[in-house]
Formats: structure tokens, sequence, C-alpha cells
């Protein structure tokens, strides 16, 4: 997760809590100014450089008709124009592209910023598919929007009416006959767009279907004879196969209609200008076209249809990416939890005239309907051990959260050591707290990287101490690379898992330990070793555990009762 964070939007981040894509994109200029100067540069050299091939080409023309000889120079000039025209052409793509990924880039890292300021609350609310689609599928869409939208729409609208501009110059009746045909132009490139999107999207949809099927059939396919639907199941595959087939049909149906009729209407208007040019009197005066300039219209001509089309695709690119702007702006806008107090550097193991852990009347629910516990006090003094029993769903699980500052309570106080959990800063909390959950949570690295989770304040001997502690050291040495092992699933049993993660949670020596229902899936051999680990780990610590059941490790400790509130 650290790589994905740019430090620079990271501290954006802590500072505007309103952000947005439109104030991503404004940051984004700001900072890459010479970037967008030669973007902007790049795109009108396109624009411009695209002019002069059919200027020159006019001029080579009308030499030949008057039977004059071409000089090498204006040859040499024609296909230099060409040159230079498709050279700017490339590097406009490829800084619109550089401008899309630097765009998408940003946002990214703001986005991950922002994960890391939002509330425990925000993830109970939303499920991680959806957190995931955010990050991927409406990022890409955004990226799209600028690489395939916004930009390249206004590049191919400035070339356009850059070429008509031109063609009116040369010749005020051919340039008024394109003025009026190019809308025509789009509204029916337009219209076939859609319809071919359409049956696209039916294509996939239906393919979709075809695609889901098979796993289904696969994983029933028991039930299916048991039951003699085999006939269903297959008439309902040859369904999905029919609807895409006959959405196929249809958007290469409208692909043909398409470009004969594009083809069509350019060939009349190459005729048209041909005839034109050849005519005397008043109408050549009208239209003022010679030979040249016939061909130079010609090629303007034909320069027109392709980002015509584009501007279609390009609006299109843009509509579809509305829905995952607004999501992400949804995102970048969510309500951050409470600021810690950067204050705090250091917190007391024996606080003056109060407990250590104090939940003052503390009223607290996930969402305003249902309150899971209220006016909930008890005290939890230094070095002291304390289990909390209770069924399922009564908050025991979540007295830990607030503990750890994750939720803040709807009324009342939690407070350790006289400060209120949600106010201490991470750094001081991963000090303070060692929790160990009841399943191991593998990160991508080493069996030291478990331990240590990338900290480069925990020194390799602390990994080695912790790891002694739970009895897991001798294990990881007979790894063939030892703490340097890559860790997999499969180079630990369950129980192992469990002593690394406790392993994990006193490798920074913390003053509390947190232990939430840690042997609920062991047997009885690995319980025993775990609870062995957990008395070593708990000396000269404050612990407090969640449990369903009471165990030999729990014999010593104060039992508080969760669900009637008593003490």
């Amino acid at each position: 997760m650290q790589s994905c964070i740019a430090h620079r939007w990271k501290e954006v981040n802590k500072t505007d809590n309103k952000s947005n894509l439109k104030s991503v994109v404004r940051k984004i200029i700001s900072s890459s100014k010479w970037m967008t100067l030669l973007t902007v540069f790049i795109i009108a050299g396109a624009i411009v450089t695209a002019l002069f091939p059919p200027l020159v080409l006019e001029r080579i023309v009308n030499l030949l008709t008057a039977l004059q000889q071409v000089p090498l120079n204006l040859a040499l000039t024609y296909f230099g124009s060409l040159a230079i025209s498709g050279l700017f052409e490339s590097g406009q793509n490829i800084m619109i592209t550089k401008f899309g990924q630097k765009v998408t880039h940003g946002l990214r890292s703001e986005m991950c910023a922002k994960l890391q300021h939002l509330p425990a609350a925000y993830f109970t609310r939303n499920e991680p598919g959806k957190i995931t689609s955010q990050f991927v599928n409406d990022v890409d869409t955004v990226d799209s929007m600028f690489t395939n939208g916004i930009i390249s729409m206004f590049a191919d609208a400035l070339k356009i009416l850059s070429i008509l501009g031109v063609i009116f110059y040369k010749s005020k009746g051919l340039g008024l006959m394109m003025i009026l045909i190019t809308p025509l132009m789009f509204t029916m490139t337009r219209l076939f767009q859609k319809r071919i999107l359409k049956a696209q999207l039916t294509n996939r949809i239906a393919i979709s279907k075809v695609n889901n099927h098979v796993p289904e059939t696969i994983g029933n396919i028991r039930m299916i004879h048991t039951m003699f639907r085999q006939k269903y199941m297959e008439q309902k595959y040859d369904d999905y196969i029919e609807e895409s087939y006959r959405a196929t049909d249809k958007s290469n149906l409208y692909d043909s209609i398409y470009s004969p009729i594009v083809i069509f209407i350019s060939s009349c208007i190459i005729a048209v200008i041909m005839i034109f040019s050849a005519s005397g009197g008043q109408v050549q005066q009208f239209f003022g076209i010679t030979v040249g300039t016939a061909v130079a219209i010609i090629a303007y001509v034909s320069k027109v249809f392709e980002p015509l089309e584009s501007i279609g695709m390009e609006i299109q690119n843009i509509q579809s990416a509305v829905a995952g702007v607004k999501r992400i702006n949804e995102f970048l806008q969510e309500p951050e939890r409470n600021k810690t107090d950067s204050s705090i550097t250091n917190i007391e193991l024996t606080p003056r005239n109060e407990p250590y852990i104090h939940f003052d009347h503390v009223s607290f629910g996930y969402d305003n309907k249902n309150t899971l516990f209220s006016d909930l006090c008890f005290t939890v003094e230094s070095g002291e051990a304390v289990t909390f029993v209770g069924r399922t769903g009564a908050g025991k699980s979540t007295i830990f959260r607030l503990l750890l500052g994750l939720y803040s309570p709807d009324e009342g106080k939690v407070l350790v050591s006289g400060m209120n959990a949600d106010k201490i800063p991470d750094e001081q909390k991963r000090k303070l707290f060692g929790y160990v959950e009841q399943s191991f949570h593998l990160v991508s690295g080493t069996v030291r990287d478990q331990i240590s989770l990338f900290n480069s304040e925990i020194s390799f001997k602390q990994v080695e101490d912790a790891a002694k502690l739970v009895g897991l050291h001798e294990s990881i040495l007979t790894l063939e690379n030892g703490y340097d092992t890559p860790a997999e699933n499969a180079i630990f049993s369950q129980g192992q898992f469990q002593l690394l993660s406790i392993a994990r949670a006193v490798a920074t020596s913390p003053k509390i330990l947190l232990l939430d229902e840690i042997t609920a899936n062991l047997d009885s051999y690995t319980e025993r070793r775990v609870l062995e680990a957990l008395k070593r780990a708990s000396q000269g610590r404050t612990v407090i555990s969640v449990s369903h059941r009471l165990h030999e490790y729990t014999h010593n400790h104060r039992i508080i009762q969760i669900g009637n509130q008593s003490r």
C-alpha cells in the first residue's frame, strides 16, 4: 500500500478534505506546467502541420497543369511536410496518453491517501468489491475520458474547424457546402455509433450469460441429471447464443451500412469539387478554384471524416465516464476520521489519579437505528488481565475497535491513560497496542516482514526476540532462507501462523495486549501451544482478551460480562 501513496498527494489530502477530480487535475496541471505546455504546443503543431501538405500539393498541381517544371525544393517540401505532420500526430497521441496517465496516477495516489484517513465505519458500510471497483474500473474510465475523450475531442474539433476555415478561404462556395454538410455527417455518425454501441453492449451481456451458464451447469450437473433438466439447460444455453448472434449481426449490419454511406457522400463531394473546378463562367467565379485548389480541397475533405467519427466516440467515452467520475467524487468527499492529537508523543504506563483504561458511560452503534450497547462502564488498571465474555454480537470485538480508536463512541468517553483513544496518533498506537486477531493476515513479503510489517524502526533482533518469545524461532530457522523465506500459506500450520500473529503483536514491546478469540479455530494440542506462548507474551503487560468460553489461560483474569452490562 505504501508504494501507491505519493508523498505529495498524501500531504495535500491531509489539508484538503474536499478534494475531487477537478482539484486533482488542477494540481497535476500546476505541478506539471512544462508537460501541460508541451502537450498544448504539440496539439497545436499537429493541427497546423496537417494543413500544410495539401497547400504544397496545390502549388505542385498548378505548376503541372501549367506545364511548368516542379522545383526540387517544392517536392522535398511536400514530403517533408508530410513527415513533420506525421511526427506531430504521433507526438500528440503520446502526450495525450502521458497526460491521461499522469491524471490517473495522481488520482489513484489521492484515493490511496484518502483511504488511509477514512473511518472504520466506511468499510463497514461498503463492500471491498465496491471500493476495489472505484480504484480500478472507475479510474480507468477517467483515464479513457482524458486520453480518448476531452483532450482528443478538443484536438479533433480544432482540426475540423481549421480545415473548414482553409476550405472556406480557398472557395467560399465549397466552404459553405462543407459547413452545411459537416453537422449532418456528424449527426448521422452519432446515430450509427449509438446503434452499434447498443448492439455491442447487448452482445457483451449475452456473452456474459453464456460464460456464466457453463460453470453453473458444471456446478449443478448432478442436480440437473437427477431432476432431468438437461433439455432446459441446453435450451437456455442456445437462447443465450442466439441472443449474442442477433446482437453481433445487428452491429455488423449497422457498420456495413455506415461505411458505404460515408464513402458515397465523400465521393459526391469530390465529384462536385471536380465539376466546379472544370466549370467556367459565374460558377467557377463563385467557387473560385483551380485544378490544384480542387486537389487540395479533396485532400482536406478526406481529413474531415476521420476526426468527425472520432468525436462521436469521444463523446461516448465522456458520457460513459460520468458515472465513474461521480462515484470518485463521492469517495474523495467522504468525511474523514477524527483528527488525532499530534502533541501526544509519549503515553505514561501508570497515569496519576485515574485508571489506565476507562470506558466512561459509553454508548455505541454501527448505525443510528441499532445501539450495540449503552452506558457501558468499566476500568482496567495497568498490568491487569481482563477477559470479556458474552454472546455472539454482544459487542466484545467492538470494544477493541473503540479502544484502538477505529470508531468513536456515540456517547461517553474511551480513555487510555487519561487520553481519548481516537485522538492518539497511529504511530503511538503501534507502540501502545499489540493486537492479535482470530485469524492471521498474511502480507506479501518474507517471514521477517510478517512480524515487522515493513517497519524500519523494528530491528532484526526485535523480530528474532518476538519469534523466540512465542516459540517459533527454531521452526523459522529450518526454512530454506530462514527469516528471509517468502511467506506462503504452505510454510506454516494454522497454529504456527497464530504464533506468528502473537510475535507480530509483541515486536514493538506494546504496553497493552489485545487478544480477539485467538484460539477459536484451533485444536486442543495447538491451543495449548498458543496459550503457553500467550503466557510468556503477557508478562509485564496489560492484557485484554475476548472469548466465547473460558479456559486455563483466563483463570487469573477478571471477567467482564458483555450483553447485560454487568461488571
